[in-house]
């Protein structure tokens, strides 16, 4: 049986270049989250100042991210 686990890296204060495909942003208005031509999600924190901050990068797609959603509860 193989098993198949998502690469997660973090970086500093400076991201990775990224060519945004798709936009979400989670309900509490506290996170970014896009998709790149590179078949990269990244995550992005927002502030209340509306200061927007480099948080993780997830790699494992073979293709272009194009779209996003969320999962209902």
């Amino acid at each position: 049986m193989k098993m198949w686990v998502p690469a997660v890296a973090v970086w500093g204060t400076t991201a990775p270049s990224h060519s945004i495909t798709a936009i979400m942003v989670t309900d509490d208005q506290r996170t970014i989250v896009t998709g790149s031509q590179e078949g990269q999600i990244c995550l992005w924190d927002l502030s209340s100042d509306l200061k927007i901050s480099s948080k993780e990068i997830l790699f494992g797609h073979t293709a272009s991210v194009t779209c996003l959603a969320k999962a209902r509860e």
